[in-house]
């Protein structure tokens, strides 16, 4: 065993993270978000022990609900990185296929990965916990839409990162919805986010959905206002992912990119 050999293997290794963020962001990116979320977490129970019970509940159908968007915005980076994958990116966008029917056919594997998904984790639930997701009622609806859109919008904004940047930029398929989940109040509600970061957490259409949830399952209060806001975040976030990324398509085509980012 040579301490040479071992010192070169451990220096170029090193080296890989010296130009590369998404590796910097592996490092440091779980840690502190497991951080933040048990952080709030803790505050939460802190200050409203009495609703304990009440929280379990929320738990419960905050889970189901958040992998709602994150199957969402799986479906679509997934979908992308299986062409890219297979180094069908520049055979795809030679065709006559235009960015919006792409987008089109991901948004609607998506839908079928969601669909197939919580019906999954909705009987899982009943059986194993005795917990029936129905109990939200007719709100389920618009709540679980407006889910999908965030993440048909977290999905096209990776999306056009890997694109642009390629492979370096592919763990962010599986991290960027994550870097949400802080300021989306899936398992807490707003009031335990400190002033800077509530404000934050308010253009966030996610966290709208959580706290109408949390209001429904609470007091059967009608959560019209968070709704209200989250369909009005997410049309305005939408155009603007989507305007995005067909700005990143053509950069790419220009600059010859789109030849490179699968190899």
């Amino acid at each position: 065993m040579k301490l040479h050999r071992i010192t070169a293997l451990i220096l170029r290794h090193l080296y890989l993270y010296r130009r590369s963020l998404p590796r910097i962001m592996e490092i440091f990116y779980w840690p502190f978000l497991d951080l933040v979320i048990w952080g709030f977490i803790t505050l939460y129970l802190a200050r409203y022990q009495s609703e304990v019970p009440g929280f379990v509940t929320f738990f419960l159908g905050a889970l189901i609900l958040w992998d709602v968007l994150f199957r969402s915005q799986q479906g679509i980076t997934i979908t992308f990185l299986e062409e890219l994958w297979a180094r069908n990116l520049m055979n795809l966008f030679a065709s006559p296929l235009k960015p919006s029917e792409f987008l089109a056919a991901t948004m609607a594997m998506s839908v079928m990965k969601v669909t197939v998904v919580s019906i999954v984790l909705g009987g899982c639930a009943l059986l194993f916990y005795s917990y029936n997701v129905l109990i939200i009622g007719l709100w389920l609806v618009p709540f679980v839409l407006n889910l999908v859109v965030t993440g048909w919008i977290i999905g096209v904004f990776t999306t056009s990162l890997i694109m642009r940047f390629g492979q370096e930029a592919e763990v962010l398929a599986w991290s960027m919805v994550f870097l949400f989940q802080p300021i989306s109040c899936v398992f807490y509600p707003m009031d335990v986010l400190p002033q800077w970061l509530k404000a934050i957490a308010w253009a966030n259409p996610a966290a709208h959905i959580f706290e109408g949830m949390r209001a429904v399952l609470s007091s059967g209060e009608a959560p019209l206002s968070n709704l209200v806001w989250a369909v009005g975040l997410n049309g305005v976030l939408l155009v603007g992912v989507v305007a995005w990324f067909y700005r990143t398509i053509a950069y790419c085509k220009d600059q010859g990119l789109l030849v490179r980012v699968g190899e």
